[in-house]
């Protein structure tokens, strides 16, 4: 049974709450009743008319004509929008590890460095990267991801070249310090850009695929590494005292391995980011690859969806969970005029808030637009106490992810002894260490892929997060356990170990993105959570050379813990959001259809915020987005 134009569940004023029109069930009306206008007593449907059912018809019309565009959108963006700034991320996680690659390539000693230089630039990275998050995505939001990121990537692509003159520590711990520096807004403001084309229930999906480039980087890096260091073998180093052994910065036909594998990056990394001037849009209404039908479509649906976000009906409050409007529920249910003042009159008494008009939730400018930030966006992100709590989480939980994109080479290598060889003398050759780093690249990056789909279709964050850690807690707890000859047991743990722990940090952004509807706050959120990078400080500091000898193992067992309490917080932050969201329940509960209604506007209902939040806020004392009471976090 087919029904046409699903009803609000709950009255709006002006509208019927009469149950829909059922297809089945209509029936040819009698050409008197069309003449007259006037249906037969014994008719059972005496106010079917045929112009109604002609509205029907075109209602029908409308809704497939409006879904085949929809999806024509969400189909460009898939194969133009997304595969692009998939590409940027690639590139950019190339250039975040290549210092590892290089390593095992002898990069310290062909310079002359010790070998802790590598450890104090990585830190040194991690610091200036880790710190300058929230500054990066405020920048990068404040001028529009479309002109910022490819700016900061042309910029470190040509840092990336640089390491071929490096001869000093100084000048290491300098480029990797100002690569680090130019990275910092990178992943913050380019998905914040991403959520902005897609829905709620479409983002995970996406940036599943998005995030996934970095476990890509991984095998990609592998594979580049192997290839260069097979093409350009290692030459005996001359002896004589510490210092460089590069002899004029070895020209052509005399390259070191990890010279090549510099440059190559870098210099993609340039050519990438000029292309990323003219390709990307900075917003749907300026999209290239768009038709202006098309652009208004992407636009709508955006707005349709953050609407829905923040608007329960009294059914929703009743109801232990809500449940997503199914697609051609939340067109039909969109209002067709979604101007301000419109909406301010049909559903407020204009006499007794004209005051307030203009400043409701209907938004009138874009809701794609990449620039844009307010004081009230960055107070709103700082003040919630939700951000902190889930930065922890991700900080513990992504130790391994982090440290492994940087020295998974050198724990591969670790890991193995020849037989023939003494104990810790590890003879395993550069290209095969490289090779060796592909396979666990690729779990990650297909487990990720697998868990963020089912987390869409789920329409649920936590729990695929909690899978995630369980896997990798599996691969921890193996590679500890596992003695140290069982190299290919170990090797195996490994792969486990990494196709869990890409899981948790994307699907952390989702359930951020997901939750934060103002673009401006949204931006900031994702600065904050890029914290989290403070693992690759931490990472740095556990992987230290002193542990090469041992496999790593103390390493190992630092990092299991770390997850394992980060398990036990998500656990904690789920029964949280749950205890939240029945207390907001029970107190719209006892509203009637008027204050629903106005704190979905105005947020001005009830309970208001504390006097100093309201001082730092300088405005009226209104709660804005994920902050209204009719907003139930999802999970």
């Amino acid at each position: 049974m087919v029904t046409v134009s699903p009803w609000p569940r709950s009255p709006v004023h002006g509208r019927d709450s009469t149950s829909p029109i059922e297809l089945d069930r209509l029936r040819p009306l009698p050409d008197s009743d069309i003449e007259d206008g006037s249906p037969r007593e014994s008719d059972p449907y005496p106010t079917l008319r045929a112009d109604s059912v002609l509205h029907e018809a075109q209602d029908t019309k409308m809704l497939d004509r409006d879904t085949t565009i929809e999806r024509r959108v969400r189909l460009k963006l898939d194969f133009v929008l997304l595969p692009f700034l998939s590409l940027l991320f690639l590139f950019n996680s190339l250039d975040k590890s290549n210092i590892g690659s290089a390593e095992t390539g002898h990069f310290t000693k062909d310079t002359g460095l010790p070998a802790s230089a590598l450890n104090v630039s990585v830190a040194c990275f991690f610091a200036a990267f880790v710190t300058l998050q929230p500054v990066g995505a405020a920048l990068g939001r404040k001028y529009g991801m479309a002109r910022y990121v490819p700016t900061c990537m042309a910029l470190w692509g040509l840092c990336t070249a640089a390491h071929i003159f490096i001869t000093k520590e100084w000048q290491l711990v300098l480029l990797r310090t100002t690569v680090g520096i130019l990275e910092a807004g990178f992943y913050p403001t380019t998905v914040s850009y991403l959520s902005l084309f897609y829905t709620r229930f479409e983002f995970a999906k996406r940036l599943g695929m998005f995030y996934g480039q970095a476990a890509v980087a991984g095998a990609m890096g592998g594979l580049l590494s192997w290839a260069v260091f097979r093409q350009f073998p290692d030459s005996p180093s001359p002896s004589g005292p510490p210092g460089p052994h590069i002899q004029d910065i070895s020209p052509p036909g005399g390259w070191k391995s990890w010279q090549v594998l510099f440059l190559i990056e870098g210099i993609t990394t340039m050519v990438i980011a000029l292309i990323g001037f003219v390709w990307l849009p900075h917003s749907a209404d300026t999209a290239w690859f768009l038709s202006a039908e098309e652009r208004i479509c992407a636009e709508q649906r955006i707005r349709q969806d953050r609407a829905e976000a923040s608007m329960h009906s009294n059914d929703d409050y009743k109801s232990s969970s809500y449940t997503e409007p199914n697609q051609s529920e939340r067109i039909s249910r969109s209002p067709r005029n979604s101007d301000d003042s419109d909406e301010i009159s049909r559903l407020i008494p204009q006499s007794d808030y004209s005051h307030l008009r203009g400043r409701s939730m209907v938004s009138t400018h874009s809701m794609t637009n990449d620039t844009g930030l307010s004081r009230s966006d960055i107070l709103s992100a700082v003040l919630d106490w939700k951000v902190w709590y889930l930065l922890i989480c991700n900080i513990l939980s992504a130790i391994p992810a982090t440290a492994f994109s940087v020295f998974l080479p050198l724990v591969v290598k670790g890991l193995a002894q020849s037989p023939s060889s003494t104990p810790g003398n590890h003879d395993m050759a550069p290209a095969t260490a490289n090779l060796l780093t592909v396979p666990p690249f690729l779990a990650g990056a297909l487990i990720l892929w697998t868990f963020t789909a089912w987390s869409d279709r789920r329409k649920e964050r936590l729990v695929p997060i909690l899978w995630g850690l369980v896997i990798l807690l599996i691969g921890l707890t193996a590679t500890v356990m596992l003695p140290q000859s069982a190299y290919t047991l170990r090797y195996i743990a490994l792969i486990v170990l990494l196709a869990g722990s890409f899981v948790p940090s994307p699907l952390t952004v989702a359930w951020l993105t997901n939750n934060m509807l103002e673009p401006g706050k949204r931006a900031i959120v994702l600065g904050i959570n890029g914290w989290g990078n403070l693992a690759g400080v931490l990472s740095a500091m556990l992987f230290a050379p002193k542990y090469r000898e041992s496999g790593y193992v103390v390493p190992f067992f630092i990092t299991l813990a770390c997850v394992g309490v980060s398990f036990v917080g998500f656990i904690g932050f789920r029964t949280l959001i749950l205890v939240i969201n029945g207390r907001r329940q029970a107190t719209v509960k006892g509203w009637d259809f008027e204050e629903i209604e106005r704190e979905q506007r105005y947020g001005d209902v009830g309970a208001h915020r504390t006097s100093w939040v309201d001082r730092l806020y300088s405005e009226e004392r209104r709660r804005m987005g994920d902050e209204r009471l009719t907003f139930l976090y999802g999970l």
